[in-house]
């Protein structure tokens, strides 16, 4: 299992598989590279699929320092470097799409294409989850707050047909001070002023359904990003990637085909 080492020194787990025009795939927050597990398929036959454990997760370094989603920008740097890859295209979601803002805006020579799932632009601009929400998930009963979260992540209908394991819902072992840095990141994330400044061909994705990270945020994104598509995932909640894969694997899919001239 390769190791790519970031700029102050944290080593950072990575994942390369399939062949073809190299794709950097980015997870949400508190989660590691299973997060992609059951969708990733959909994208290494015809790319090179690179995945990494954010720091604080996986086999990743856990430091517990302050984490940011520029930090966690710099951190795909240094898996690209090490990985021996110029250039990639990004698809980030949720809190891995604040990430992938941050690498378009901040790096343009390194991101071809860019795709920006379930996520926001932050700060004062952004759209944040209601109370309600917010109290689901830090019930007393552990189970109840679980069960809260996996239906942030997936109808109903959905979870009945699926019992798990499922990958999207925190990275297993991963210790608590690690957890509430991640928490910080993404909570401090501010990427509005830098947004026009992207580009990258952009497509924005986001489930109707979404109340975790509340859909509004989607148009909010793609207003602000230079040329920016907006495509809806009807129904879908959080996860749309995952029970919606076989609408957004090939929505994803077909933009960066028509992308694919931005890479050597």
């Amino acid at each position: 299992m390769p190791y790519a080492t970031s700029p102050d020194g944290v080593k950072l787990s990575y994942q390369v598989r399939g062949a073809g025009l190299p794709l950097v795939l980015l997870q949400g927050q508190a989660n590691d590279h299973h997060w992609w597990d059951t969708v990733r398929g959909d994208f290494d036959g015809s790319h090179l699929t690179i995945t990494f454990d954010w720091r604080g997760t996986g086999n990743s370094d856990k430091p517990d320092v302050p984490y940011t989603t520029r930090g966690f920008a710099a951190d795909v740097l240094a898996v690209l470097d090490d990985a021996g890859v110029a250039r990639a295209h990004v698809y980030g979601t949720s809190m891995g799409g604040r990430v992938a803002q941050w690498l378009a805006a901040d790096h343009p020579s390194r991101v071809g294409a860019l795709v920006l799932g379930c996520t926001s632009p932050g700060g004062a601009h952004g759209v944040e989850r209601d109370n309600d929400v917010r109290r689901s998930l830090v019930q007393p009963d552990r189970a109840a707050a679980r069960r809260a979260l996996l239906e942030l992540m997936y109808t109903p209908a959905w979870l009945a047909e699926h019992p798990g394991p499922y990958h999207t819902i925190g990275s297993r072992g991963m210790p608590a001070h690690a957890r509430r840095r991640h928490l910080a990141a993404s909570a401090g994330h501010d990427a509005w002023d830098a947004l026009p400044a992207i580009e990258a061909p952009t497509l924005v994705v986001h489930g109707t359904d979404d109340v975790f990270n509340p859909a509004a945020n989607a148009p909010l994104l793609a207003g602000r990003i230079p040329g920016a598509s907006l495509r809806w995932i009807e129904g879908a909640r959080h996860a749309y990637f995952e029970e919606f894969r076989q609408v957004a694997s090939p929505l994803v899919l077909e933009f960066l085909d028509g992308a694919a001239s931005l890479l050597p």
